[in-house]
């Protein structure tokens, strides 16, 4: 996720000095399932405490907080609002999970049979979701929304999908510094630049 968006609108510490999530039970010292995940990022958005400082609101753009990065996972905070969407993407070689903490967001999963399957989830929800799931992840109802995100291995890179002009679909690896747009956006977008580690 955006790690220069995270610092440029909340003015974070670098993430490894983040260590808000430490007392959040967990498996350690390996890569963690999809069931775990969504236990995990459960579990964070139980814990207010430890988040509710860096929710922020940008209706330009979506806001990240990073709360955890270890060598078998990341976790972030982000904040959402109307028009807000990634577009349909992949998560490269990580599995994730999403809590919802306030209001909604709808996920969508690429169908070739017909349109995408969608799900609501609100306050309270959760989902997961593997390394090859294609999904899009977008705010709905009326308040503004927050999301606990988790991934194991840690995001480096996404796969953000568009249809190219011969109408076929197209992916384009993307960094995970790199925000996510909607399929129109990602058509017009300049190749990803390396982003320094």
């Amino acid at each position: 996720m955006a790690r220069a968006a995270a610092k440029r609108a909340l003015d974070l510490a670098p993430a490894s000095d983040s260590q808000w999530l430490a007392n959040v039970p967990r498996p350690r010292g390996r890569d963690l399932s999809v069931e775990e995940l969504q236990r995990f990022a459960t579990a964070t958005a139980a814990r207010p405490e430890l988040w509710r400082d860096l929710v922020n609101h940008d209706p330009a753009q979506r806001n990240y907080a990073e709360l955890e990065s270890d060598e078998f996972l990341t976790a972030w905070l982000i904040c959402w609002m109307d028009d807000h969407d990634t577009g349909f993407h992949d998560h490269d070689l990580s599995a994730g999970a999403v809590a919802v903490v306030r209001g909604s967001v709808c996920e969508e999963r690429l169908a070739l049979n017909g349109p995408p399957l969608a799900r609501s989830f609100s306050a309270g929800g959760a989902f997961g979701f593997s390394a090859a799931d294609i999904h899009r992840v977008r705010h709905s109802g009326v308040e503004p929304a927050v999301t606990i995100h988790v991934y194991s291995p840690p995001l480096v890179r996404m796969g953000a999908y568009y249809i190219d002009g011969d109408g076929t679909l197209a992916r384009r690896s993307t960094p995970a510094a790199e925000e996510l747009r909607p399929l129109e956006a990602v058509q017009e977008a300049p190749a990803a630049r390396p982003v320094a580690a």
